[in-house]
């Protein structure tokens, strides 16, 4: 009896801390004070750099684009994503054989005031088109270690052999001309139909060759650009930002940056129509990496106003998955939205690693690859979903994601369905037991819950027959650490993510490129002459149904090689506070929408 009230009670106070968990306490308080309009962003890791060139991390480019102006950037709103002038006056005119590019740039934008300028009260003096010439010349000087030449590697005249001449500021780059102080003129060796695209990356951002020459490295972290917002202070937890009063004056037009009453309609973002962002005249970016206190701060009311709900708030904050409804106490406390990030969540092999990856002798590929293919087919992708993604995440095979166009619902799903008897049976045919199978590395830049997802797929190798002594946890102090090792091709398996740069499937086929090996995007370091040659024809192609077959095909390489454990597509639920007028998206934008949020 005594054992049956002992129960009893245990279960009345599980279910009153149940109850504890899902209640959000919340008192929604004003960010206008004196007068002066806060914002307080957060995010769930922190930048390494803010200097454009370094920007390889949406971290880095969230912040990046609030400071620096880009050529190009996508309209607020509009879905699917759609390029709009930004520094630019208007839409590049390109030649008719696709290779120049000329580009007018807006007059009257000034920089941020410093003191390498050297004029009357160190103001800022006018962004000319040199600037962007000095730009990207930046990201082929070798001593810059930039991140993001890839872009435009092998693309521009002259652009390449500039750097391998020694990187000569003082010399002109045939393909990369500023014909007078507000028109740049490109001169590509072959088509890039990408290129405008690039144009709208924080790695394109414009910046002044004076501040740069001042401050040598610290300009990383004493950014000076012509953006919407002038960076303050900055740290490892937050960067503050004041309102750039000098902001060009371009009125809000909600029709031409994709408002739809339906979707938008209780943003309040009409409100907004007709006036000149930035809206808000302070704007701080908390990086809080640990969501506890993510969500702590945010439904504190006056701490951070913006967050993704973490993985341990699902009961707190979703009622039903299908279709999806939120608790009443978070509808009422805060605005939402809910969408499938322009990106996704993979596992990777080295093709260089001499178990895992392939050396040219057939004997040797074939048992490496029933190796990763039976890996491939032992993960439980709806597993993963449900514990980490709240069950509401994408899952696709192969690299090209459901948030482009060239994404085939029709392709086979056999690589991302859990097949644990055909796991077996290819490591059978090859020889493989667990007397001879090599240990396994999992890399990844370690914390609490990559330690989980590494306990989780160990679980499914183990199902197949893996031992588990065999299976490693390799962490990293941080994602540079993990990263570099990467680049070095140590690591034999790794997870990772990846975002689109731009909504064209190109962006995460040429991961697999091989001149793009490591230290490039190709971080898989595959090399395949058939997918090569098809990704060569293809780049120089304007988007087409012969195009799109042809990613279509390459997709289908990179599955039957089983070289990713691949894919999930993450659909994240957003929340903010009701007295801020905005419609987060981190994804194309960056953090280019900030300029268009308002606070009450």
């Amino acid at each position: 009896m005594n054992k049956k009230i002992n129960l009893l009670c245990f279960i009345l106070l599980l279910s009153a801390c149940q109850k504890n968990e899902d209640n959000v306490t919340f008192s929604n308080q004003s960010s206008v004070i004196d007068g002066i309009k806060t914002y307080r962003h957060s995010e769930d890791g922190k930048p390494t750099s803010l200097d454009p060139i370094k920007a390889a991390t949406q971290y880095s480019s969230f912040v990046v684009t609030n400071i620096f102006d880009t050529l190009y950037t996508y309209k607020y709103l509009k879905r699917p994503y759609e390029l709009k002038p930004n520094l630019a006056q208007e839409m590049p005119v390109i030649s008719d054989d696709g290779l120049t590019y000329t580009i007018k740039i807006k007059s009257g934008v000034t920089f941020h005031d410093h003191a390498a300028f050297g004029l009357d009260n160190n103001k800022g003096r006018e962004v000319v088109a040199e600037d962007f010439v000095y730009s990207i010349k930046r990201t082929f000087d070798p001593n810059n270690r930039a991140s993001g030449a890839w872009l435009w590697q092998g693309k521009i005249q002259g652009l390449d052999q500039w750097k391998a001449d020694g990187a000569d500021y003082n010399r002109a780059i045939s393909g990369l001309t500023a014909l007078d102080s507000q028109t740049i003129q490109i001169q590509l060796i072959k088509p890039y139909p990408q290129l405008t695209y690039t144009f709208a990356q924080a790695f394109s951002a414009v910046v002044p060759k004076e501040v740069v020459d001042a401050l040598g490295q610290e300009f990383g972290s004493k950014p000076i650009g012509s953006g919407p917002f002038i960076l303050d202070k900055f740290d490892s937890e937050v960067a503050y930002f004041d309102k750039n009063p000098d902001f060009r004056k371009e009125p809000f037009d909600i029709h031409y940056e994709g408002y739809d009453e339906a979707i938008h309609g209780k943003t309040g973002i009409d409100s907004l129509d007709g006036k000149n962002p930035p809206f808000i005249d302070k704007l701080e970016i908390h990086f809080v990496k640990e969501s506890t206190s993510r969500w702590n701060s945010f439904t504190k009311g006056d701490e951070i106003q913006y967050t993704t709900v973490p993985k341990d708030k699902q009961n707190t904050v979703i009622l039903s998955k299908s279709p999806l409804t939120l608790h009443p106490q978070i509808t009422e406390n805060f605005n939402y939205r809910y969408g499938m990030e322009a990106g996704f969540v993979y596992g990777g092999f080295n093709m260089d690693d001499p178990d895992f990856g392939i050396n040219g002798d057939p004997e040797h590929d074939a048992k490496s690859k029933a190796l990763r293919c039976a890996i491939q087919r032992s993960h439980n992708w709806e597993q993963k979903n449900r514990a980490f993604y709240f069950g509401l995440g994408t899952i696709f095979p192969g690299i090209i994601t459901p948030s482009v166009s060239e994404f085939d619902p029709n392709q086979s799903y056999d690589s991302v369905t859990l097949d644990v008897e055909a796991a077996k049976q290819m490591l059978t045919d090859q020889g493989w037991d667990a007397t001879n199978l090599p240990v396994f590395e999992y890399h990844v830049a370690g914390s609490v819950l990559n330690k989980q997802f590494f306990e989780q797929m160990r679980g499914f190798m183990n199902k197949m027959g893996y031992p588990l002594h065999l299976i490693e946890y390799h962490p990293y102090p941080s994602f540079g650490t993990f990263n570099k090792a990467i680049k070095n091709r140590e690591a034999p398996f790794f997870f990772m993510a990846w975002t689109l740069d731009y909504p064209d499937a190109e962006n995460t086929l040429q991961l697999l490129y091989g001149p793009n090996q490591s230290p490039g995007s190709n971080n898989f370091n595959y090399q395949n002459p058939e997918y090569d040659a098809l990704y060569e024809k293809a780049s120089v192609m304007q988007p087409s149904p012969e195009r799109t077959k042809i990613y279509r095909e390459m997709n289908q390489m990179v599955v039957d090689d089983c070289v990713l454990v691949s894919g999930l597509s993450r659909n994240k639920i957003h929340l903010w506070h009701k007295n801020v007028i905005t419609y987060p998206d981190r994804q194309m934008l960056g953090g280019g929408h900030i300029r268009y949020v308002d606070v009450k």
